[in-house]
């Protein structure tokens, strides 16, 4: 009899909260055929969810990485806040790694 191992999801591997997958089309109908010519292949991506609202205020956050977001052609930062809530933002000119921000209005 085998052992199975299992690979562990928690929160620290598995933050469904902030990505998910990107569902692409690639030039099939409800059924699967394939109906569209010259429209497959491509790269597996992960849709990141932007904040763009930020509507947490007067909590403050950490910059953590500037990462490239191939969907939306632009650079993003996961930000972990001080109430323990991760979420990316769209990079600010200048804005460097351990910066702290402030969100609201």
């Amino acid at each position: 009899m085998a052992i199975h191992l299992y690979k562990i999801s928690t929160p620290s591997t598995c933050n469904k909260a902030v990505h998910s997958q990107h569902h692409c089309g690639k030039g099939c109908n409800a059924r699967g055929i394939i109906t569209v010519r010259h429209r497959g292949g491509g790269h597996k991506r992960l849709y990141r969810k932007i904040d763009f609202r930020q509507n947490t205020k007067d909590i403050y956050g950490r910059i953590v990485t500037i990462e490239y977001d191939p969907n939306q052609n632009a650079y993003i930062c996961p930000i972990h806040y001080g109430d323990g809530e991760k979420r990316y933002i769209l990079h600010a000119r200048g804005a460097i790694i351990g910066d702290t921000i402030v969100s609201g209005t």
